[in-house]
This record gives C-alpha cells, sequence and structure tokens, in this order.
C-alpha cells in the first residue's frame, strides 16, 4: 500500500513534518514485519502521490522520504515520475543511491493524461535515471495504474494501449542507446 506519500498532506498540517517522517518509519517497520519470509525480488512497493485529479500542489517531495521508502524490504521500487508535479524528482538519483541488488520502476507514462507520450521522451526518462541508478537496475513502468476498477478508469482502454504501446517503443529506444 501506497499510504505515506498519499497521507502526507492530509497529516501536516496539522501534525509536523517531523510527526508525519516519525509516522513514516513506524510504518516501515510494520509493512518490513509483514513482509517477513518473503523473498525481496518478489515484492514491489509502489510509491504514490495519489490519482485525483487536483493541483498536488501540496503532495511531499521524494527527497524527504527517499530514506525512509528503501528502507522497505522490496526488490523494487516502483516510483511515479512521468507526472508533470514529480517528474523532475530523477535528481533525487544524483545524490541518493538505489541499494545494491534494487531495481527502480519509474513511471514513464503517465495513468492520468489522455496524451500519449511519445516513444523518444519515453526513452529520455528511461535513460537519465538509468545512467544514475545503472542499466540493469531499472524497468520502465507506469505511473500508476490506469483503473482503480473495472468502472473507475482514468483514460479510455484505447488510450491505456497507446500509451502502453509508446512505453515499449521507448523502451526498445533507451535499449538500443544504453546497451548498443
Amino acid at each position: 500500500m501506497p499510504a505515506p506519500p498519499v497521507t502526507y498532506d492530509r497529516m501536516v498540517p496539522p501534525a509536523s513534518f517531523a510527526d508525519y517522517r516519525h509516522w513514516v518509519g513506524r510504518y516501515v517497520e510494520v509493512l518490513n514485519h509483514a513482509l517477513e519470509g518473503i523473498p525481496q525480488d518478489r515484492v514491489r512497493y509502489h510509491v504514490c502521490w495519489g490519482s485525483w485529479p487536483g493541483p498536488h500542489t501540496t503532495d511531499v517531495p521524494l527527497r524527504d522520504i527517499v530514506d525512509l521508502i528503501l528502507q522497505v524490504r522490496a526488490g523494487a521500487y516502483v516510483i511515479e515520475g512521468a507526472n508533470p508535479r514529480h517528474e523532475h524528482e530523477w535528481k533525487v538519483w544524483q545524490d541518493v543511491k538505489l541499494p545494491a541488488g534494487k531495481v527502480l520502476v519509474p513511471g514513464v507514462i503517465s495513468h492520468a493524461t489522455n496524451i500519449v507520450e511519445h516513444p523518444e521522451l519515453v526513452c529520455e526518462r528511461i535513460v537519465r535515471l538509468a545512467r544514475l541508478v545503472g542499466r540493469k537496475n531499472i524497468i520502465a513502468g507506469t505511473d500508476c495504474g490506469f483503473a482503480q476498477s473495472p468502472m473507475y478508469r482514468r483514460v479510455h482502454p484505447t488510450i491505456m494501449w497507446a500509451k502502453l504501446e509508446a512505453l515499449a517503443a521507448g523502451a526498445k529506444l533507451a535499449t538500443r542507446e544504453l546497451w548498443g
């Protein structure tokens, strides 16, 4: 469950940022306890800022919680990165090192807009992160799910498929660029 980022703007205020970080730390402890005995390579942890149609101006910055996120016993971290409010946060990985043996699954296509990303943009998003975390440590993904339920879709299915085709085409371009 991607609760920590989504909960930020509901907690701060009235709580302080220190209170929020304490809560996230406890959340990670509880989650890790629940994950005991499950091989980390079987666990993907999704970091979500929420899918509601709003400005997201009160979202917690990735930089402020990335250290806690990386404490989750997961083999991969699925982090939104295609939406305009968080796309710049790829820069976090210039200073933060992905732990050895872990995989970053950045969102390189958005689930919340009808605009289909160009494969070259998808490639750029993949390549810039791969150069920071290592080309073996990245798998391109979507920001979030395209549908919260069968009756609650973010975009029309034809657009979903077009976005996934752009993702595949962009990943193919990135593979050529990164691997020759």
